[in-house]
């Protein structure tokens, strides 16, 4: 029984030894071979002096290297923080520093990037570089302090046994640190335990039902729980796991028919972009589900996904990073419940609670509370946020596994007569005004239903006569203005209350996104005033 994530590897090692583990491009591992290799990294590890509980940075691409890192810190115990590749050198000074990160591994053009900064990475000792040659990194300009070397004096040691440091490990202790997006304030380090992980990847593989025969194409960061997550439900079961670094949707559409794909994991901007991409006839026949999280997918996105992918089921996810998942609606359910987010996932229960922690009635909106073992540790050192976000269970929740604490989500929900629940809004964005609570969801929801509409975000603007005024950012893809003002107020008009009606209408060319795929409302929020922007 695995209950730690490296057994994820070394059980599958075992039961498939000559399946295919890892594929990038044409390089494939065997679960033989990626044991052998991941055990090869600990000992590199271990000769750095990597100890239990020490946190690792890995500031890379999608590659095998990435992969090989994580599973060979929770081999050892240390804790593994995966960075968005993305992200810029101060962001990544602040995760550093926030978690007293002791080793970073990352390669020469990341590195450089940092070098200015360097200095300021106040726990960091020892860097290893990726793709660089022994000989070059004399050539490095870094500072004196710390230890660089490269991938391959890493795991050029002789093999050595392990297993002393194995059952010194509890499925209790934490196993990785993931870093919110920061949209609102500096992020916040999500700590995740051994059996969060593991949990999460049981639950995810009993409701996708994954065999040893799928194929899973990575294309999401794996700084991000939802696309850590392709790696260890895959692992799981033994199945094969193809990451990929992709430019545009059609590189996509290009590896699902190359790799005879059959699952894929994406958030609404690249099911978006896939839903305008060409699909050569055939190109899909492979493919047997697809799962969106990370925020709505437009019905109309979702209709044409479907008309290209015609053999493959769609599962359409609810969850946040402080619980992993949260809530899916099965495939079976999406034309009966088309605006639900569905029930809970396996290893978890759903209340829906007022504000004086009593249960909501059917149809009445509460704050979505979690309970089970997939409620992560907490935040990392920060102590008063964790004590705002997570609580004590509550005294009417089944609670069959008896876990001490519940994570309030921080959403508003509503659940129907059959168990559906179906998002409202969060909390922290509601919209008051003309004395009214409003959710920008609803509002959005509407606006997508014009055709010509591809994104919507809504944001508000001081009032003194409203509280705050509605403003409504729009992205469409139709080039003859045909979508104008005046269209979308009579759709407005015609679908919502007078004081839900937006005040003002911008069109944008895109929406922003933060490092998660999210639209970033904080930044259009500070933007608004600046009409060159919006307009």
């Amino acid at each position: 029984m695995t209950s730690l994530i490296h057994q994820l590897i070394s059980f599958s090692a075992q039961r498939y030894p000559h399946a295919i583990a890892l594929q990038i491009n044409t390089n494939q591992l065997s679960y033989a071979q990626l044991d052998k290799e991941v055990k090869a990294v600990a000992q590199g590890f271990l000769s750095l002096g990597v100890n239990q509980g020490d946190r690792i940075g890995i500031y890379l691409a999608k590659n095998q290297q990435n992969v090989q890192s994580m599973f060979a810190c929770s081999l050892l115990g240390a804790v593994f923080v995966p960075i968005n590749p993305v992200l810029k050198a101060q962001q990544v000074h602040y995760i550093a520093n926030d978690c007293q990160i002791k080793l970073l591994i990352t390669n020469k053009a990341r590195l450089k990037a940092l070098t200015p900064i360097l200095e300021k990475f106040t726990e960091l000792v020892t860097i290893i570089i990726i793709d660089a040659e022994e000989q070059a990194l004399a050539l490095q300009s870094l500072p004196e302090q710390f230890i660089i070397i490269n991938w391959q004096a890493l795991i050029v040691q002789e093999e050595k046994a392990i297993t002393a440091r194995k059952c010194s490990i509890s499925p209790n202790d934490l196993a990785a640190i993931l870093y919110t997006s920061g949209s609102t304030g500096q992020p916040k380090g999500i700590m995740l335990s051994h059996e969060n992980i593991m949990l999460g990847a049981k639950s995810v593989s009993q409701y996708l039902q994954l065999t040893t025969d799928d194929k899973i194409l990575s294309v999401l960061p794996l700084s991000f729980d939802y696309g850590l997550n392709q790696l260890t439900s895959c692992f799981l079961v033994g199945a094969t796991c193809i990451l990929l670094d992709y430019l545009m949707a059609s590189d996509v559409v290009k590896a699902i028919e190359k790799y005879k794909i059959t699952g894929l994991a994406a958030v609404p901007p690249l099911w978006m972009q896939l839903s305008k991409a060409a699909w050569p006839k055939g190109a899909a026949q492979s493919m047997r589900y697809f799962t969106n999280s990370g925020g709505v997918l437009p019905s109309a996105t979702l209709v044409t996904l479907r008309k290209n992918m015609p053999n493959a089921k769609p599962y359409l996810m609810y969850g946040l990073t402080e619980a992993f998942r949260s809530s899916f609606l099965s495939p079976l359910e999406i034309d009966h419940k088309p605006n639900s987010i569905g029930k809970a996932i396996p290893h978890a229960e759903i209340l829906v609670l007022r504000e004086d922690g009593s249960t909501c009635d059917n149809d009445e909106v509460g704050e979505l509370v979690h309970i089970g073992p997939l409620v992560t540790l907490g935040y990392w050192q920060n102590e008063a946020a964790t004590a705002e976000r997570f609580k004590e269970t509550p005294k009417q929740a089944i609670n069959a596994q008896g876990t001490p604490r519940a994570v309030f989500s921080g959403d508003y929900v509503s659940r129907d007569v059959d168990g559906f629940l179906y998002f409202v809004a969060r909390i922290d964005t509601m919209i008051k005004t003309s004395g009214y609570r409003v959710s920008p969801t609803e509002i959005e929801s509407v606006l997508l239903q014009l055709p010509l509409v591809d994104e919507a975000a809504i944001i508000t603007s001081p009032s003194v006569e409203l509280g705050q005024a509605i403003i409504a950012l729009i992205v469409s893809s139709n080039d003859n203005q045909a979508l104008s003002t005046k269209k979308i107020l009579k759709h407005c008009q015609l679908n919502l209350p007078n004081y839900m009606i937006p005040k003002k209408i911008f069109f944008l060319s895109a929406l922003p996104r933060n490092a998660n795929g999210k639209v970033d409302t904080k930044l259009l929020q500070m933007n608004y005033n600046n009409k060159n922007v919006l307009t």
